[in-house]
C-alpha cells in the first residue's frame, strides 16, 4: 500500500499507545453513556458499546467499574458533547468530536492547535458534505465466520459494507442503524472489538510524507487533549 500509508499507519498506532490519554477518553465515554440511560449494561446498549470498546483496548476492569460508579456520583461532571471543523496544514480538512465539561476552555484549544499549525476553525457545517458518518464495527476473522452468510444476514439491519484487512473484518452501515447491526452482531454471538460512529471522507486526498509529517503534529496535539474523544481527516 505504500510509505505513505505505512506511516500514517505507524503513526496512528503510536497515538492510541499512549494509554495515560487512551484510558480516560474511554472511561468519560462510559461515565457519558451510564449517566444517560442507567449503569446497567444489558439494559442499556450505549454502556454496553463502551464498555466493549474499552475492553478492546485492554482497560482494566477496575477503571471500567469506576468510570461506571462515577456516574450515580453526586459530584459527577456533567459533560457536553461538541464538535468543531477545521483546516489544517496542506488543507487538509479535520474534524474534532468533543466532550466537556468547560466548552469555552475547549474550543480555544482547538483554535490553538489549529492556529498554530497554521490552520483554522471553520464554521460548523462547513465540512457537512466532506464526510459521511458512518456506523462502524472491528472484529477478528475467527474460521467459523462466515462473511457471505453474515453481509446476507445483516443488509436487512443497515450493513453497507465490509472489508477484510489481515484477519480483521470491518462492517460498514449508516450511522442510523448502529443499533440494529449491533443487535444483529449479538444475536450471531459475535466478539466485536469496536465499535463507534465515524466519519469518513467522501473526497480523500493523498499527502506527501513531508505533508503528512506537518499533519500528524497538528493531530498529536489534538488527541492528547483530555476533552477531545475522536478525530477525523481526509487523509487517503
Amino acid at each position: 500500500m505504500g510509505r505513505a500509508f505505512e506511516y500514517r499507519r505507524a503513526a496512528k498506532e503510536k497515538r492510541w499507545d499512549k494509554m495515560s490519554k487512551l484510558f480516560p477518553k474511554l472511561g468519560k465515554a462510559i461515565t457519558m453513556a451510564a449517566k444517560e440511560g442507567g449503569t446497567d449494561p444489558d439494559t442499556n446498549a450505549t454502556l454496553r458499546t463502551a464498555i466493549k470498546n474499552a475492553k478492546g483496548q485492554n482497560m482494566p476492569k477496575d477503571n471500567i467499574e469506576a468510570a461506571i460508579k462515577r456516574a450515580d456520583a453526586k459530584d459527577a461532571e456533567t459533560f457536553s458533547e461538541m464538535d468543531y471543523e477545521g483546516k489544517g496544514p496542506h488543507g487538509v480538512l479535520v474534524y474534532v468530536e468533543c466532550a466537556t465539561d468547560n466548552p469555552t476552555r475547549t474550543i480555544a484549544n482547538v483554535k490553538s492547535y489549529f492556529n498554530k499549525a497554521g490552520g483554522s476553525v471553520v464554521p460548523n457545517g462547513s465540512l457537512q458534505f466532506m464526510f459521511n458518518r458512518k456506523s462502524v464495527f472491528e472484529f477478528e476473522k475467527a474460521e467459523d465466520i462466515d462473511v457471505e452468510e453474515m453481509e446476507l444476514e445483516l443488509i436487512d439491519a443497515g450493513l453497507e459494507e465490509i472489508e477484510l484487512e489481515d484477519d480483521r473484518v470491518f462492517l460498514y452501515g449508516d450511522y442510523t442503524s448502529f443499533g440494529s447491526i449491533s443487535t444483529g452482531l449479538e444475536e450471531m454471538n459475535v466478539d466485536v472489538i469496536k465499535s463507534n460512529l465515524q466519519r469518513i471522507s467522501t473526497q480523500p486526498v493523498e499527502f506527501t510524507e513531508e505533508q503528512l509529517a506537518d499533519i500528524e503534529k497538528m493531530l498529536d496535539k489534538i488527541e492528547d487533549d483530555d476533552d477531545i474523544q475522536q478525530v477525523f481527516t481526509n487523509i487517503a
